[in-house]
């Protein structure tokens, strides 16, 4: 397994947040925030502190702090609480988008891995701006976290500047599937990648990254309609090893699946995403190669 593909899938570690379901409601709100940060999108996989054996420590909100110590670099989550010293306090609404979006703070330097940045680039306006009006009703937590050192090359920026994305209308169950799936960067870890660490993307969906950590070893599994993948499956076998994290014998997954957060889905989301799944080109199962 390449060191590329361990440290961006190691955000995804998975933590069992007790919360109860909450529903998508007016775009924009601490509502839709909450369903989407406590949902798909997750972010407190990374940005809740983690105590000495790795358990999560919920009542430091989400304070940062995890490390992610590879070859490559030894990169901390940040806080992410309103704190105005350590935390994202003195940030403007637009520094906030921009940088969950483009990757890029406010003094202008760019966040490197794992935050999946490509991925987010496909957060609508609308929630994107729900997802900030969350972490601004959140605690301030002071919590002071380390920079983070890198010993590789960070791009100069992830793209042009994203400008009026628009939520797809549910309606469009597929289109709609795709963005959840994006905005939850499903196919960062359940695409294969090339030695240098690269998204197989022809490949989309077809499994095969490898993943060790105090767990022992997990492998994405191919999620594509094909005979390797989800086509012997139905639809509730799906929900369910998304939601609860067991196959279809019923046999638990290992982590990152963040199957804590993904519970909370509502059940018209999560049938968006498995029409969007549906939806995938076959492709064999794709064991990832060092």
């Amino acid at each position: 397994m390449s060191t590329a593909v361990r440290w961006l899938t190691l955000g995804a570690a998975s933590l069992l947040m007790a919360v109860s379901p909450v529903h998508a409601q007016k775009a924009g709100s601490v509502e839709r925030g909450k369903y989407l940060m406590q949902g798909v999108v997750a972010c407190g996989n990374c940005h809740t502190p983690r105590g000495p054996q790795g358990e999560p420590l919920f009542d430091k909100g989400l304070s940062g702090g995890m490390v992610f110590d590879e070859p490559p670099f030894k990169a901390y989550a940040p806080n992410i609480t309103p704190d105005l010293q350590t935390g994202i306090g003195k940030w403007t609404d637009a520094e906030l988008a921009r940088a969950i979006r483009e990757g890029i703070r406010p003094d202008k330097t760019i966040i490197g891995p794992p935050m999946p940045v490509a991925f987010y680039r496909h957060l609508s306006d609308r929630d994107l701006a729900a997802i900030i009006a969350y972490l601004r009703a959140q605690p301030a937590v002071a919590n002071e976290v380390p920079k983070s050192s890198y010993r590789i090359t960070l791009p100069p920026d992830y793209g042009p500047p994203v400008k009026a994305v628009a939520t797809p209308s549910p309606k469009d169950r597929v289109r709609y599937g795709k963005y959840l799936a994006d905005i939850g960067h499903c196919m960062e870890c359940h695409t294969p990648r090339d030695p240098q660490g690269m998204l197989q993307m022809k490949h989309v969906g077809a499994g095969g990254q490898v993943f060790n950590g105090p767990w022992g070893q997990s492998v994405a599994r191919n999620l594509t309609p094909h005979e390797s993948g989800l086509k012997p499956w139905t639809d509730a076998q799906i929900v369910a090893a998304i939601r609860e994290g067991h196959d279809r014998q019923g046999q638990p997954y290992k982590p990152p699946m963040a199957f804590g957060f993904y519970k909370n889905i509502s059940d018209a989301d999560m049938a968006a995403l498995v029409a969007y799944l549906r939806s995938l080109q076959p492709q064999p199962f794709a064991l990832a190669k060092n």
